[in-house]
């Protein structure tokens, strides 16, 4: 029995090779009559041509789309990548200035240590790097990366910046503990530069705040001290080596005894950005010793 013949009770169906070879003949149809007449040159063709001209438009639209798009796409993809290229330059640029920055801030130190270095040049020295402090916002006593191995004492004096830091106070086989000018418990025995005029400098943290240290004793007989005169560590000192700059008078007044002076002077070093000292290797010889 034929395979299109139609059985009782079944839908007509037609397999696939048939509706594909009538497909096919149909295709050649076409072709035959199209090159051999003009068929579709004339009405039919204008009715074709209704029907088949918006749907190519629609096509040829949805392509110009799609290929704008996959551009867009392209070229947001580019961007991306470059964006991410920038971004990884720009952190290696700020880690690199960030490393320049360390590196001249640290310059800066050492030139300020060497100058240190060159002014006290009668005696002998070494540096060292402060390690440890002890909190706050001043460095009023801190710990430094030499010891006894380097040839550091107790009562050795300790400069930075400008002057005068502090004394070591204990000393382990390669480390130090150093209390500065600007502890609480500190007295310096000090002197007016211009004058000789001896006075005693003691620490306090809270006048820190304001950048400044108090100064009191200060015999000025004469009235010759002024306002920016340097005062240094003097003779006299039972723990300091003479003539250290520690600061500038910044103020005075007399004394309600109306012989003495007291105030306020600037210190030469700045506590609260220590990062490397000098630590002079001689010490105070006393008539004791």
């Amino acid at each position: 029995m034929s395979p299109i013949v139609k059985r009782k009770g079944e839908k007509f169906t037609l397999p696939s090779k048939y509706l594909l070879l009538i497909i096919t003949i149909l295709c050649i149809c076409v072709m035959v009559i199209t090159f051999t007449t003009d068929i579709f040159n004339g009405t039919l063709g204008t009715i074709v041509g209704y029907v088949t001209i918006p749907f190519q438009n629609g096509i040829t639209e949805v392509g110009t789309w799609m290929s704008d798009k996959s551009d867009e796409l392209s070229q947001i993809r580019m961007l991306l990548e470059e964006n991410q290229e920038l971004k990884r330059q720009v952190d290696e640029l700020t880690i690199e200035n960030t490393m320049l920055q360390q590196d001249k801030y640290e310059l800066n130190h050492l030139r300020e240590l060497y100058q240190l270095d060159d002014e006290y040049s009668e005696y002998d020295k070494v540096g060292a790097r402060i390690i440890a402090w002890d909190g706050g916002n001043w460095f009023h006593s801190f710990t430094i990366n030499k010891g006894e191995e380097d040839g550091l004492e107790v009562d050795m004096n300790v400069m930075a910046g400008s002057g005068l830091v502090g004394r070591i106070v204990s000393v382990g086989k390669n480390w130090a503990k150093v209390t500065s000018i600007i502890n609480d418990n500190s007295n310096v025995s000090g002197m007016v530069l211009s004058t000789s005029d001896n006075l005693i400098v003691s620490g306090d943290l809270e006048l820190m705040s304001q950048g400044l240290i108090r100064f009191e004793q200060l015999v000025d007989s004469d009235n010759q001290v002024a306002e920016g005169d340097k005062i240094v560590t003097s003779n006299i000192s039972d723990k300091y080596l003479p003539g250290i700059l520690i600061g500038y008078i910044s103020t005075m007044e007399m004394d309600s005894n109306n012989l003495t002076k007291s105030g306020y002077a600037t210190p030469a070093v700045d506590f609260q950005h220590l990062e490397e000292v000098l630590i002079i290797l001689q010490k105070k010889q006393n008539p004791e010793d």
